[in-house]
């Protein structure tokens, strides 16, 4: 990293700030894909939240995480936090599909995206979390 762009990272005061900072730095086909991703995100679900994490990753939430997006030398990682619990029918995730969890898809020099798939994975990850959150506030003992 630059130090002008260090510093401007640094400077960045919100989670979208950090990452446009983060796409501007990036300044290759990462960058470029990265900036595809989120927009997709964001025309998914208008309401999603960005969020700044783990020293430097952008992630994506509607009533807890949807994905994050790591950028590598020769990848860019879509990280569905609840990914193991979504439906895939076209095949999407292409990494960590080994855990219990979460599932990835990663992006190479490229690739093109499926927006329509990805898309509809988004919205089914911000169902799990609303649906969880809904679960969870109709356990909660009603106050007298």
């Amino acid at each position: 990293m630059k130090k002008a762009d260090a510093k401007e990272a640094k400077e960045a005061s919100s989670p979208s700030q950090h990452i446009d900072a983060r796409i501007k730095e990036l300044g290759d086909w990462r960058g470029e894909m990265l900036a595809r991703i989120r927009s997709i995100i964001k025309q998914a679900d208008p309401e999603v939240v960005e969020e700044w994490k783990w020293r430097g990753v952008p992630v994506w939430e509607h009533d807890g995480i949807i994905c994050t997006g790591e950028t590598y030398k020769a990848v860019v990682k879509m990280t569905f936090a609840r990914g193991a619990a979504l439906d895939d029918p076209t095949d999407l995730f292409n990494s960590s599909l080994e855990g219990n969890t979460r599932r990835a898809i990663d992006f190479h020099q490229g690739d093109k995206i499926d927006e329509k798939a990805l898309k509809a994975l988004i919205r089914e990850a911000v169902a799990l979390n609303t649906s969880k959150r809904a679960a969870r506030a109709q356990k909660r003992p009603k106050s007298a």
